[in-house]
C-alpha cells in the first residue's frame, strides 16, 4: 500500500474527494479541514493499493494540484486493515508486479544526473575493470560492475521511452556519453602510469585470458548475455 497525502484548496476539496472515492484501490480516506498552513488549504489523506497507485497519481496530476497545493506519497511497510485488504483485491494486477512510474521517473531523473561523484565512480570502475582484464581476474571485473553507476542513466533511457520523456532521455544520454569519455581518458592515463611502473605489460596483455576474454574481446555470445542482463535490469 501507498500512503498519499494531498494539500488542496478548500474550494476544491469536494471535487478531490469525488475523484478519490471513484478510484479503484483507495481506502482509509481522511479529511482534515483547514489543517494545511503553507500552502493553505485542507489536508486529505488516503491509502491506495500499489497496483492502482500509478493511475491514481496520474489522475491527481491531471487535477493540477501542484500549482496551489501538493501531493506526496510514501510506501507503507505494514497495513492491518480489512478495508485495505478489500481495496487490494479490487485493484487490478498484482502488487509484486506493479510499477509506480512517477516514482521511477523521479529516481531515474536523479540517478541520471551528471555529477562529480558519478564521474569519479565510473572512472574508478573502469580502472578496476582494466586491472581485472590485465590480471585475468573475473572477481575484479564483477567488482567494477558493482560500483559502476551507469545503470542509472541506462534505466533513465528505458524509463524515458515508456514515459515519452525526452528531457530524461537527453539527460541520461549526456551522462552516459560524457561519463564514459571521461572514464576512458582517465583509464588510458592510468594504464600509461601502470605501464611506466612496470605493473602493466604487453606480454601480460597478449597472454591467454580464459576468465575475462569475453570482456577484453567480446563476441556474439557476449552480446546475447548483455541483452539478457539488460532485460533483467
Amino acid at each position: 500500500m501507498l500512503h498519499v497525502r494531498v494539500i488542496v484548496p478548500a474550494r476544491r476539496t469536494e471535487e478531490l474527494l469525488s475523484l478519490l472515492r471513484g478510484s479503484v484501490g483507495v481506502t482509509h480516506l481522511v479529511v482534515l479541514s483547514g489543517a494545511a498552513r503553507e500552502p493553505a488549504g485542507d489536508l486529505v489523506e488516503c491509502e491506495v493499493a500499489r497496483e492502482a497507485a500509478d493511475e491514481l497519481l496520474d489522475r491527481l496530476q491531471e487535477f493540477r494540484l501542484g500549482e496551489d497545493g501538493g501531493i506526496t506519497a510514501e510506501h507503507l511497510d505494514l497495513t492491518l486493515s480489512r478495508p485495505a485488504e478489500q481495496a487490494a483485491r479490487e485493484a487490478p494486477g498484482d502488487a509484486a508486479d506493479a510499477v509506480v512510474w512517477q516514482e521511477l521517473s523521479d529516481a531515474s531523473n536523479e540517478d541520471a544526473t551528471l555529477t562529480v561523484t558519478y564521474l569519479a565512480f565510473l572512472a574508478l570502475a573502469t580502472m578496476i575493470a582494466a586491472c581485472g582484464v590485465m590480471l585475468d581476474n573475473a572477481i575484479l571485473v564483477v567488482g567494477a560492475m558493482a560500483i559502476g553507476p551507469e545503470f542509472g542513466p541506462l534505466a533513465g533511457i528505458s524509463t524515458s521511452l515508456v514515459r515519452r520523456a525526452p528531457r530524461l532521455a537527453a539527460r541520461s544520454l549526456l551522462a552516459l556519453v560524457v561519463g564514459f569519455l571521461v572514464a576512458i581518458a582517465v583509464t588510458v592515463l592510468f594504464g600509461l602510469l601502470m605501464d611506466g611502473w612496470g605493473l602493466f605489460s604487453h606480454a601480460r596483455l597478449d597472454a591467454r585470458r580464459p576468465n575475462t576474454g569475453f570482456v577484453y574481446a567480446p563476441d556474439a555470445l557476449s552480446f546475447v548475455v548483455a541483452v539478457l542482463a539488460g532485460i533483467a535490469g
